[in-house]
Order: structure tokens, then C-alpha cells, then sequence
């Protein structure tokens, strides 16, 4: 598994062809189903709300068939993000954002994905949340 290629396609314009080179499609994310075009799309919303995106790997670890990584997200806020406590509209800041990534891979695609973000820490960071939450 190439993980470098595969954090690239969230990084540039990639259309669901790019993302069916390394994704089964449709794929688990959080046990629902998400076709290669709806991942194309929600890349397409992340280069939309963050530019200036770099990732910092923090943790890699592989288990058999299973990939575990943990990294921040460095980016720059440009525009709407929505988030599962609300839509966030572009401020201009620069964010760190911490994530943690579950994949399973057969035949060298990833087959299953369990994502973990702090979205209480990225509503911190872009003023929707006090300090103290």
C-alpha cells in the first residue's frame, strides 16, 4: 500500500478513477458506505476550505491487513468547512488539525476506514468553541 499516493489524492484535484486505485468503491467510512465519487467530492470540499494543506504523519502502525495512522492536518482556513457540530465559514487561520485513521487493506486497496478527528479542538481552534469545553 502506498500510503504517500493515497494522502496525495486528498492533497490535489483527483477525480473517483484516482481514488479506485487504492479504495474498494464503494468503501465503509464509519460503517457507511461511500462511493470513489463521493470521496472525489469530499477531497474537493477539503482543497475548498484548506489551503496551504500539510500532513504531519505522527504514528504508522500495520498489523496485518489493518494500517493505523495518526497525523495533524497544518493548514490554512479559506473557506466553508461543515463539521458534525456545525458549518464553519472561512476564517483565515491557520489549524492543526488531529486525526486518526483505522484502514483495512485487501489486494492492496483499502477496504474498510474507521475515521477519528477532534472536531472539538478544530471548533476551538476556529473560535466556535470556548477553551474550556
Amino acid at each position: 500500500m502506498d500510503l504517500d499516493a493515497v494522502l496525495a489524492l486528498w492533497d490535489q484535484p483527483s477525480e473517483a478513477a484516482d481514488f479506485r486505485k487504492y479504495y474498494a468503491d464503494p468503501v465503509p467510512v464509519n460503517g457507511v458506505p461511500v462511493t470513489a465519487e463521493e470521496l472525489a467530492a469530499r477531497a474537493r470540499g477539503l482543497q475548498a476550505a484548506f489551503a496551504d494543506r500539510r500532513t504531519e504523519l505522527v504514528h504508522r502502525i500495520e498489523t496485518g491487513d489493518q494500517i493505523v495512522i495518526g497525523f495533524y492536518m497544518h493548514v490554512r482556513h479559506v473557506g466553508p468547512y461543515e463539521t458534525p457540530l456545525g458549518r464553519a465559514e472561512a476564517t483565515g487561520k491557520r489549524l492543526k488539525i488531529r486525526v486518526n485513521d483505522i484502514l483495512t487493506v485487501h489486494d492492496g486497496r483499502i477496504t474498510d476506514i474507521w475515521v477519528m478527528s477532534d472536531d472539538v479542538d478544530l471548533m476551538r481552534q476556529l473560535g466556535q468553541l470556548p477553551s474550556s469545553v
